[in-house]
């Protein structure tokens, strides 16, 4: 737990202050970059940023308002809502994952 903690605290700090953004947002982010077609069912990204469906309503919306993702109807199910990865989105990706992988590397290498 004392790991976990420790690894999140400084994705969270090394994110925000080097690409405006949190582990919550990168985790999405990262799932649509690395889904078919950059995309998926928002009840899918909740599953994958592991908060609650209201809480990651919040992350899309908020999301959506910065132009790294847009919301659209699921053809297969009207009921359903997508996430798209916008190029704003994938770019921002771009540039966060390596910062991400090295906070990762060096935060498991001083806790382990």
């Amino acid at each position: 737990m004392v790991r976990h903690a420790v690894v999140h605290q400084s994705l969270e700090r090394e994110l925000q202050a080097r690409h405006g953004i949190g582990v919550s947002e990168f985790e999405a982010l990262e799932a649509l970059a690395c889904s078919e077609n950059t995309q998926c069912r928002a009840q899918d990204l909740t599953d994958v940023v592991h908060l609650s469906q209201s809480a990651a309503s919040r992350l899309i919306a908020r999301m959506e308002r910065e132009g790294f993702l847009e919301r659209a109807l699921c053809e297969a199910d009207r009921r359903g809502i997508l996430v798209v990865l916008t190029d704003e989105g994938r770019e921002r990706h771009l540039e966060a994952q390596p910062t991400h992988r090295s906070v990762l590397a060096r935060t498991l290498r001083e806790t382990g």
